[in-house]
C-alpha cells in the first residue's frame, strides 16, 4: 500500500470495516427468539478478517 491514502480509498475502508462487525446484542432474541444464546456473529452480512480475504480497495 501506499505511503497516503485517498480520501476516496479511505472511505470504501470504513465502510468495509462497518460491515464486518457484528450485529448488536440486541437482535439475538428479536431473530431467535427469548432465551436463545447465540453468538451475534453467527447473523452478521459479511463475515470477513483482515488476514483471511484481501478487500479490491
Amino acid at each position: 500500500m501506499s505511503r497516503f491514502k485517498t480520501p476516496v480509498k479511505k472511505q470504501r475502508l470504513t465502510k468495509k470495516n462497518r460491515q464486518t462487525r457484528w450485529a448488536p446484542f440486541w437482535t439475538v432474541p428479536r431473530k431467535y427468539g427469548p432465551g436463545k444464546k447465540v453468538h451475534p456473529s453467527r447473523h452478521t452480512a459479511v463475515k470477513r478478517s483482515w488476514r483471511r480475504i484481501k478487500i479490491k480497495a
